[in-house]
């Protein structure tokens, strides 16, 4: 029975409302084509349906589709085009929060670094040409059963031996043949090693089977495991919604939020919504698909605007730490608390001062009344984490409002301190100094030389600070 088939109305009435958004990720996590033909067709319906028509911002789209690459690396060079061809039209540059060996990879592909704070160092001791023709790995990629079996018979064949990979989900001990034949659905490949070799189905079979949506393989691993969260988590990737309602209707399982959101799975989130009517749980997990039409649609259903999650995140927090201003505004329109705060005693402002092109939303809080002196369970201000992540913009904006400088947290540390710690020397202990407008008698420059002496070097350093907090040795 199809998933569908069981799914009452609300179900129906949403996924037609946002049936652009459903159909645009369906394509891109079950893209199963290297064809350029191909690929310019489903680049032209992101185009269109998602960002020209202002419903998602270019960036995130570029960082969802590197993210699939792990999940689905049969098609790294499609993902990676597509990526590249939304990067020149948008002028995207810089893209955070993606996976290492996307980063990598797309700059051996382009020569650009998308995110700067990454170190490729473990990844290039990698051998990544594992899917090259010749291999073992590449027959179970392309389930071609002839080239495996000659591998099999060669003298030294192991078929205990296991992959570990950046370009597969992380494992410990990496996988085996079998696992890696339900990964890529290569079903001809996992019968012959079940025959040939009686090669055991193990728990991550079953799971990688929901990834790689071969049914054939997905029954037989039922027959030797029970299905768990990992399940679930895979079949939301695959965005295959009969994997999901199975799960949930023959095995009792629940649809995690937190999964529909982290991989774009509209979908399988709205037949949550429509099996548990609960609103609020579904309002504040609708933040993270930034789409401003389906948060009024829970506020109009009567969710609470200030409900919190089990971390103690608020909707506001939650669009706050997703760096989505216009949900922001929307929740301040509707009377979202400002400075409420999550289970580490974090309001909004704080998770803006971390962000990345954080400074226009930490704006927007404060004009409406958000306490920049606020500290959270550790005593950090705004300030202090604003200084931590070097966003010094940011920080001169908290600064131009009022923030107390001086503040210290519980382990008695200011804004200085993490300065001096990060060796954010140039721009942004300048800036501190500049900003603080005191005597040097509330500096107590001892504890800042030892804690620079202990960070950084203190030959190099201390004659600048000197210099530029103008005193005389």
């Amino acid at each position: 029975m199809s998933g569908q088939d069981i799914l009452p109305n609300k179900y129906s009435e949403l996924r037609s409302i946002y049936r652009y958004y459903i159909d645009c990720y369906i394509a891109l996590y079950q893209l199963n084509t290297k064809n350029e033909k191909e690929l310019n067709t489903i680049y032209t319906m992101i185009k269109s349906d998602l960002i020209d028509s202002n419903k998602r911002h270019p960036y995130n789209v570029v960082k969802d589709i590197l993210s699939i690459i792990p999940f689905r690396n049969s098609y790294t060079k499609s993902y990676l085009k597509l990526a590249k061809q939304l990067s020149d039209d948008y002028q995207i540059t810089v893209v955070t929060d993606i996976p290492t060996i996307s980063n990598y990879l797309f700059y051996k592909e382009y020569g650009i670094i998308l995110n700067k704070n990454t170190e490729f160092k473990k990844i290039t001791s990698e051998n990544l040409e594992f899917h090259t023709k010749d291999t073992i790995y590449r027959a179970i990629m392309d389930n071609n059963l002839e080239s495996f079996i000659t591998f099999t018979e060669r003298d030294g064949f192991d078929k205990k031996q296991t992959l570990k990979s950046s370009l597969y989900p992380y494992s410990n001990n990496g996988y085996s043949l079998l696992e890696l034949c339900c990964y890529h659905g290569a079903v001809d490949c996992f019968k012959f090693l079940r025959t040939k070799f009686n090669t055991k189905i193990t728990q991550k079979c079953l799971q990688f089977s929901f990834l790689g949506g071969n049914p054939d393989i997905m029954s037989e691993c039922l027959k030797y495991q029970k299905p768990d969260k990992e399940c679930m988590e895979y079949a939301i990737i695959s965005h295959n919604i009969d994997f999901v309602t199975f799960l949930m209707n023959e095995h009792n399982m629940k649809i995690d939020l937190t999964f529909c959101s982290k991989y774009n799975n509209l979908d399988s989130f709205l037949v949550y919504f429509d099996q548990t009517k609960k609103v609020n749980k579904c309002f504040i997990n609708s933040i993270r698909f930034f789409i401003p039409s389906l948060c009024k649609y829970f506020l109009s259903d009567g969710a609470n605007i200030n409900e919190k999650d089990k971390d103690g995140y608020t909707s506001l927090h939650i669009a706050v730490l997703n760096n989505y201003k216009e949900i922001v505004e929307l929740l301040i329109s509707h009377g979202a608390n400002i400075n409420e705060t999550d289970n580490m005693g974090k309001t909004a402002l704080h998770y803006a001062a971390a962000k990345f092109c954080g400074k226009e939303t930490a704006e927007l809080l404060i004009s409406h009344g958000a306490n920049i002196n606020e500290k959270d369970n550790d005593g950090y201000t705004a300030l202090h984490i604003a200084t931590h992540y070097n966003r010094k913009e940011t920080a001169e904006l908290l600064l131009s409002h009022g923030a107390n400088i001086n503040e210290k947290s519980h382990s008695n540390k200011t804004a200085l301190h993490f300065a001096a710690k990060k060796i954010i020397v140039k721009k942004c202990l300048n800036f501190l100094f500049h900003m603080m407008q005191i005597s040097m008698k509330q500096i107590k420059i001892e504890k800042l030389l030892f804690i620079m002496q202990q960070e950084i070097i203190i030959k190099k350093q201390s004659n600048f600070l000197f210099h530029m907090a103008q005193i005389s040795m």
